[in-house]
């Protein structure tokens, strides 16, 4: 199969034109070739060559007139940005692994080497960049014919590949669940086998790779395979804990981890948001250890959603996951989850919705969202009724956030005008007025409003003990 009139791009000619002029071998490999065959958009190129790739880079830049080709000699690579591209050049290598590491021992090697080393078939996809033969697809192990029929499939011996480079194996999933592909049954008994060697893997590349999944337009599949290969158990036990149903007295709990991916698959539909399908994925996390028989209930689950939201810093820190604004975001998600589904559930009063809407902030159109993707029952009539439920209580959020506008709001009068008016200094009467009234406005005994509010503090004050000293 010959592609050259997709290599059109001026980093390819000149390419072309360098190592036809310098007597070298030089290939497209890897993602890019992949992503080409496969008619998805791609702007990573690498690109090997036989020899030294730091000399191609900077002989390819000069010609390109690129700002800077970056030099990482310790890994015998360079890259530089052209236009829309990230180009990167390595030599073609030859790898042997320790058990107890994924940095490989590196020497020089040829294409074959460096294709054998790749970890799946349609990822060791190379085409020729050589004037003689330009645009030649060079496909040692059937990879054009694994990615037509979409396989998952390891160069060599699988158990091997995957012992070697153990993050391979998160690594297959993530391809399995973006590209909806299947993993070959010996690969995927070699997942299995191999799964305890994750451990040699930091968690931020573990991340890197679940992040990925979560991402993908159905990350149920992922979570599905990683489960099932015990990877999953490897980093994330907490999440492998919500698996499975218990049964008492004739009464049965549903299974909360595949709730839990039903969960993300909904919100995936409705948004691309990482944190907010993260916000899915923990959502139940502390289910497991909230569970109690009840003979008369059931089963319950009672402050799980307190729980889960102390959990998330945890997890968070253990993931090596951001512990900012977007850690507290998903904390927030998790702890106001039950929030908006008992509203639904009961009679919606202006007080609670005007709690809800305090609290959940800027963030309320993420909660319900997730509320709504929370609703996953077999029960048709009772999955109707909820999002009928639902629509109205959207409708008295919208009503009662223009009339008393109380997302994120702030109380009227500050703690300066609190000592200010009483001739005080910083005390605990200050905190008490100012909870006090924010207490009156959510519960609507006086609007979100200044003179309300000052007139409210000044009886407080009173009450307090305290004395007026500027008069109203």
């Amino acid at each position: 199969m010959n592609l050259k009139e997709h290599l059109t791009h001026p980093v390819f000619k000149v390419v072309s034109q360098v190592v036809t002029e310098e007597g070298l071998e030089a290939y497209v490999i890897g993602g890019y070739v992949r992503d080409l065959l496969l008619g998805r958009p791609s702007k990573d190129i690498d690109i090997v060559v036989i020899g030294n790739g730091m000399d191609l880079a900077e002989k390819a830049g000069a010609i390109l007139r690129v700002k800077k080709v970056s030099f990482f000699k310790n890994f015998g690579t360079a890259q530089f940005i052209y236009k829309d591209l990230d180009v990167e050049f390595v030599g073609a290598r030859k790898e042997s692994y320790r058990e107890d590491s994924r940095k490989p021992l590196v020497e020089d090697g040829t294409l074959q080497d460096d294709q054998n080393r790749r970890d799946f078939t349609i990822n060791a996809l190379a085409i020729k960049l050589h004037r003689d033969g330009f645009g030649e697809l060079v496909d040692p192990f059937n990879g054009l014919e694994d990615l037509e029929n979409g396989i998952l499939r390891t160069p060599l011996e699988p158990s091997q590949t995957y012992s070697d480079d153990p993050l391979r194996m998160m690594r297959a999933i993530r391809f399995a669940t973006q590209l909806d592909f299947k993993i070959e049954s010996k690969s995927l008994k070699a997942i299995s086998e191999n799964a305890y060697r994750l451990d040699i893997i930091s968690q931020e590349r573990i991340m890197d790779e679940l992040n990925k999944i979560i991402l993908s337009p159905t990350p149920s599949r992922g979570f599905k395979l990683l489960y099932s290969t015990g990877l999953l158990k490897e980093f994330f036990p907490e999440m492998v804990a919500l698996y499975g149903v218990e049964t008492k007295s004739g009464k049965s709990h549903k299974d909360n981890f595949y709730h839990t991916l039903e969960v993300l698959d909904n919100i995936s539909e409705y948004t691309d948001n990482l944190w907010l399908r993260w916000a899915a994925i923990l959502h139940d996390i502390a289910k497991p250890p909230t569970k109690r028989f009840d003979e008369e209930t059931g089963w319950t689950f009672h402050g799980h959603e307190d729980l889960g939201a102390r959990m998330v810093p945890k997890l968070f820190k253990r993931f090596k996951l951001p512990l900012d604004a977007k850690m507290k975001y998903v904390q927030k998600l998790v702890r106001l989850h039950l929030r908006p589904i008992a509203l639904v559930k009961g009679h919606v009063t202006d007080s609670a919705v005007r709690r809800l809407l305090f609290e959940a902030g800027d963030d309320i159109d993420d909660l319900m969202t997730l509320c709504n993707a929370d609703i996953t029952s077999k029960n048709e009539y009772k999955v109707k009724k909820y999002r009928e439920n639902f629509r109205l209580v959207k409708e008295k959020l919208v009503a009662v956030e223009e009339k008393d506008r109380v997302r994120n709001f702030q109380p009227p009068v500050d703690g300066d005008l609190i000592m200010k008016t009483f001739g005080i200094g910083p005390c605990n009467e200050i905190g008490t007025i100012k909870s006090k009234i924010k207490e009156a406005i959510l519960e609507g005994d006086i609007g979100n409003d200044f003179d309300q509010a000052y007139q409210l503090m000044l009886q407080i004050g009173n009450e307090l003990g305290l004395e007026t000293k500027v008069k109203d």
